[in-house]
């Protein structure tokens, strides 16, 4: 029989290891609940040093939406080089509700440039979530944050960067700081960029468009011209390879920019575009069979014509032939050729160039062609020569190409195979005539007023236009519209190049001139010399037989004495 004492004391004993146990439980359940604590901390670190897009506070970033060009596509040029990307950065956001009363005096060292009194509007104005300054750069955001000031925090923003600057502005444009195309590229495609992953390869090509940017601002300097235009087209696609307007901007600044700078004289100008217009009067002549290469006019005197008279800025004062008329630019040969052939006949001829509508581009820029609504036969003999009727430089380039190619126009584009799935292009012209054409053309570099734009080894053919620009309803004599528009190499037309100079003064090396001839077929000659290598245009023997037979033209010079005829 157990004694009372060993009844207790095993008791005891029971009660003691339930306690233990008890405790050890306790122990293990704290340990467990606190490893737990431990792991969701950590978690939660790696989330927000890791894993959270943003640096600032998760209050303050609620309260604003992201922003930028994220999701924006890149923009190349055809071989890949970046003309437009999105750039990652951040912006400077305040808490009204706990930001010190003297922040912008502290932000001051640190962010010199910032507009104070616009700061401080924003501050007071009863918003609590405000961007004080968007897209700092790394060093901005270190020192900001250093700070340490209350109720300040950073979002992550994209921000569109052109790497290219000025040079492709006015065919890439720019968008604003939450990633809207407002120019450009960026404009018309912007639902496309926005959509697309893969990047858009534009037909630029940036070194073909540096080399001729190049050239012509430096004769536009040369000639304190007001503005300055340049294309290069590809004939074949009619892909755009070089597009410059000057002047030109910096596309991350455009509120500074000048109207001027902004405006694209290459696709928004319109203008009359001088003798230029004889090579699409010559070859309706031709193409209708209203003249042969041999038949003459007689350009001896001015033509007059209601309150109107046409004379030549380099007259002959003889009987020239059609080959004649268009290697000296004879306005009165080219407004009797317009004449006979009838304005309905031309008015037809411009409409099936694309020269009464809106240039189809991938740009918003485009102007709007001016013609007459009544075709009078006065504009019929002005638009002959180029006055009455007002296009852009890339009508002008692409009718160009089209009157070289063997009669097919192509729709310009900015795209990079564009001309391949564009419209098909639409024949305006018989082979024949085309062939004609490229004969003329190349004439009047080797014999006519288009001799400086020669780049010996690249068959350069052509035709100079100079026209007098409209002032308060008038002509003013003094302010020019001198442009060369040209192809080469001519005895196998790839490339049309057009160069043009707004209001240029003439030099001492010009004699005074600021006409076509001397101061627009220069920029020809030098942009091709440049470019004709990257395009892998190999230079060939000007002086071979085979060439100048190809583009011999025989025409027949007409003698005013006697009217004795010579073979040329």
């Amino acid at each position: 029989m157990i004694g009372v004492p060993r009844i207790l004391q095993l008791s005891g004993r029971t009660a003691a290891r339930r306690a233990l146990e008890t405790g050890r439980s306790r122990v293990l359940m704290t340990g467990a609940v606190m490893a737990a604590v431990f792991v969701l901390i950590g978690v939660r670190l790696v989330d927000l040093a890791l894993l959270q897009p943003g640096t600032e506070p998760r209050e303050i970033r609620a309260n604003l939406s992201t922003r930028g060009a994220a999701g924006r596509a890149e923009i190349t040029d055809r071989n890949g080089i970046v003309l437009a990307a999105n750039l990652a950065t951040s912006s400077l956001i305040v808490d009204t509700a706990h930001a010190p009363g003297r922040l912008l005096d502290r932000l001051a060292p640190i962010l010199p440039d910032l507009d104070r009194s616009e700061a401080a509007r924003r501050l007071a104005s009863g918003r609590r979530y405000i961007v004080l300054r968007r897209h700092l750069t790394p060093e901005e955001q270190y020192e900001v944050n250093r700070l340490g000031v209350p109720g300040v925090g950073f979002r992550r923003e994209q921000r569109r960067v052109y790497p290219a600057g000025s040079l492709t502005v006015h065919v890439v444009g720019f968008s604003d700081p939450d990633g809207r195309g407002l120019a450009g590229i960026e404009r018309k495609l912007d639902s496309d960029l926005r959509e697309r992953s893969a990047p858009l390869a534009l037909s630029l090509d940036i070194r073909v468009q540096h080399a001729l940017r190049r050239v012509l601002s430096e004769r536009m300097a040369l000639h304190r011209a007001a503005g300055a235009v340049g294309l290069v087209l590809e004939i074949e696609t009619g892909e755009v390879l070089a597009l410059v307007s000057l002047p030109d901007f910096d596309p991350h600044r455009p509120s500074v920019a000048s109207e001027s700078e902004r405006f694209n004289r290459a696709t928004l100008g319109v203008f009359e575009m001088g003798s230029t217009f004889k090579i699409f009067n010559t070859a309706m002549a031709l193409e209708t069979g209203a003249v042969t290469l041999t038949d003459a006019f007689d350009a001896t005197h001015p033509i007059r014509i209601s309150r109107f008279l046409i004379r030549d800025f380099y007259p002959q004062r003889r009987v020239l032939t059609i080959a004649e008329i268009f290697l000296h630019s004879s306005n009165i040969g080219s407004a009797m050729m317009a004449r006979q052939v009838g304005g309905g006949t031309q008015r037809e001829f411009f409409r099936r160039l694309g020269f009464l509508a809106p240039m189809g581009i991938e740009l918003g820029e485009v102007g709007r062609p001016l013609f007459p609504r009544r075709w009078s036969p006065i504009n019929t003999m002005t638009i002959s020569y180029g006055y009455g009727m007002a296009v852009s430089a890339l009508h002008l380039a692409a009718g160009a190409g089209a009157m070289v190619n063997g009669g097919l126009l192509r729709r310009p584009t900015l795209l990079r195979g564009g001309g391949r799935v564009g419209p098909p292009p639409r024949r305006v012209l018989s082979p024949v005539t085309s062939e004609k054409m490229r004969r003329l053309m190349r004439l009047v570099v080797v014999e006519g007023t288009g001799k400086r734009a020669a780049a010996r080894g690249y068959m350069v053919g052509g035709k100079t236009g100079t026209a007098e620009q409209v002032v308060n309803s008038g002509y003013d004599r003094k302010k020019l519209l001198s442009t060369f528009v040209a192809a080469f190499p001519i005895h196998r037309p790839r490339f049309v190049i057009l160069t043009m100079l707004e209001d240029p003064k003439g030099t001492a090396e010009t004699h005074g001139y600021a006409t076509a001839g001397w101061v627009a077929a220069p920029i020809v000659a030098n942009a091709v010399r440049r470019i004709a290598p990257l395009l892998e245009v190999p230079p060939v023997d000007e002086s071979s037989g085979d060439l100048r037979e190809r583009m011999h033209v025989d025409y027949v010079r007409v003698s005013k004495r006697n009217g004795s005829r010579a073979a040329r």
